[in-house]
């Protein structure tokens, strides 16, 4: 036998013991799901696993908590430093002062409160955190990154706090929890899942929303789809894993909503990837509008989605 076939170990064969079961199911069944390229800063590539029962992916290998700090080391990652250079960060700008209205709705709405305690988690720049206390929400905001810490304080003369200070909130303390884009990022699923059910009030309103693999944006560009923004987004939900991790805590998802005009920047962005410099503004628009008319029949076909759950 050839020594150096015999010495091969697949991917499929790593993965069996160098995983822990899914955070989302508990099924110990992880397959290889191709690769995607880091397009955004440094250029590597990673694996993406899935797993074969509830179909959650995940970034392999996921960079330790202590080394992931410098694939967020850009100028460029808009949601930490607030840069309106080039025009999907001027166009992500314009449709944040949006969405900053309607979360406000979604929040008051799943709460019933038109004021209350709020824990933002992964506040970025703290734009939100800032347009709630503005409304009267006794808010607090925290960010792991210091650069938008500083940001949120120097712009807005918001005190984010960073993210340790998680382990030391009050129980039972808040109306509401919410996480914008930000679950896809944190390394322990299932620890923070837990700390959300000792933080929230009973009947407290948990809000999630994280990019869906399964939407029609996804399918179109697969490993090009800039949503998997590996390594950043060490974790990649299909609406059945994110519905299972909540079930799994003792959730009860309440409502799913589509973020529509994320399927516009992530097209946008994922021409920008494919190489089409000059028309990729354009193909990426109607990319994105197919996707927005599809979410508006299934929301399992959005580019993003909302969960609401108490």
């Amino acid at each position: 036998m050839n020594p150096t076939f015999a010495c091969m170990v697949t991917l499929s064969e790593v993965l069996k013991v160098s995983l822990a079961p899914c955070p989302a199911c508990g099924a110990n069944a992880w397959r290889p799901a191709g690769q995607v390229k880091d397009y955004s800063i440094t250029g590597e590539w990673f694996d993406l696993v899935e797993c074969g029962s509830c179909h959650l992916k995940t970034t392999y290998p996921q960079p330790k908590q202590t080394e992931i700090g410098r694939y967020y080391a850009s100028e460029d990652y808009v949601s930490h430093s607030d840069t309106k250079t080039g025009l999907i960060n001027r166009l992500y700008h314009t449709a944040r002062e949006y969405m900053l209205r309607k979360k406000y709705k979604w929040v008051t709405r799943a709460s019933g409160l038109e004021k209350g305690t709020l824990l933002d988690i992964g506040a970025g720049t703290g734009h939100f955190a800032h347009f709630m206390k503005t409304r009267g929400w006794d808010v607090t905001a925290l960010e792991p990154d210091e650069n938008a810490r500083k940001v949120a304080a120097t712009k807005l003369g918001l005190a984010i706090q960073p993210l340790e200070a998680l382990e030391t909130q009050t129980p039972t303390s808040f109306d509401v929890i919410t996480l914008w884009h930000v679950l896809e990022h944190v390394h322990d699923l299932s620890g923070y899942m837990d700390q959300f059910r000792s933080l929230l009030k009973p009947g407290g309103i948990l809000i999630i929303a994280v990019p869906n693999y399964t939407s029609k944006d996804a399918a179109r560009y697969g490993s090009l789809w800039a949503a998997y923004d590996v390594p950043r987004h060490l974790w990649h939900f299909s609406p059945e894993s994110m519905e299972k991790l909540m079930a799994g805590h003792q959730f009860k998802l309440l409502a799913k909503i589509p973020m529509h005009l994320d399927s516009f920047y992530v097209s946008m962005l994922s021409e920008k990837y494919a190489g089409h410099k000059f028309t990729g503004s354009v193909s990426g628009f109607f990319s994105g509008l197919q996707t927005f008319l599809a979410s508006g029949k299934q929301v399992d076909r959005a580019s993003s989605i909302i969960y609401i759950a108490h």
